[in-house]
């Protein structure tokens, strides 16, 4: 079954949905970027509320790919608690260099998960580099949110060969990207791990106003009813 991802700003948001029983709780703070991230004390308090009630994912920010930075970055995450760092592979710069030195992470069991964009043309090959690093997972978003849903920016050839290739080598795969609730049926029979939303979660569906708890519930019932 296909699970819903809930992205969350601070601990009363991670309430509400904790509540409304998603299946992954995602920090990030929209207002800093498509993965902007919280502090890493916000993250500690929200990790250590949830107690293991569903898994937690952070992000590490809006990072140029040079390896030293986004290292540290992941490095000072793991020591929050979360079960999964999410990792955006912006465009430019050293993509293999970083993977390098990630690695040192996966080797010692720290579960990172790759983030591609469907701004741009996404390279399959870069997949089979993930994991020779030991990246647990893979998911596609979007960085320009102005831009459209996934869906619309992805064709469904080129999402179903995404997500095809990333079951093939046992990575786990999610989709995001200003998912609407009629984005559902659409993506659901590609059968992913996970399905990533913000904005259609929020009040007007602005990414960076307040969660409405009303709307939460509606995506994971269409979600799970659907499923």
């Amino acid at each position: 079954m296909t699970g819903m991802l809930a992205s969350v700003s601070n601990l009363t948001e991670t309430k509400l949905v904790l509540a409304v029983g998603v299946d992954i709780i995602d920090l990030k703070q929209p207002a800093l970027g498509a993965l902007g991230a919280l502090e890493l004390t916000d993250v500690k308090q929200i990790v250590t509320y949830v107690n293991g009630q569903c898994p937690v994912s952070a992000t590490v920010g809006d990072l140029p790919m040079e390896p030293t930075l986004v290292f540290e970055a992941v490095k000072a995450m793991t020591e929050t608690g979360v079960d999964y760092i999410k990792i955006g592979f912006f465009p430019g710069n050293d993509w293999q260099g970083t993977l390098d030195r990630l690695a040192e992470l996966t080797a010692q069991q720290h579960r990172l998960i790759a983030v591609l964009f469907a701004d741009s043309p996404i390279d399959l090959r870069f997949l089979n580099a993930l994991k020779v690093a030991g990246f647990t997972g893979v998911m596609v978003d979007t960085m320009n949110k102005k831009h459209g849903s996934l869906t619309e920016l992805m064709s469904s050839v080129a999402l179903d060969a995404f997500v095809q290739y990333a079951k093939h080598l046992g990575l786990l795969c999610g989709l995001a990207g200003s998912l609407r609730l009629v984005d559902i049926a659409q993506l659901l029979p590609y059968q992913v791990d996970y399905l990533g939303f913000r904005g259609a979660l929020c009040l007007a569906h602005d990414r960076v106003g307040d969660l409405n708890a009303s709307a939460v519930l509606q995506i994971k019932q269409a979600l799970h009813t659907s499923s």
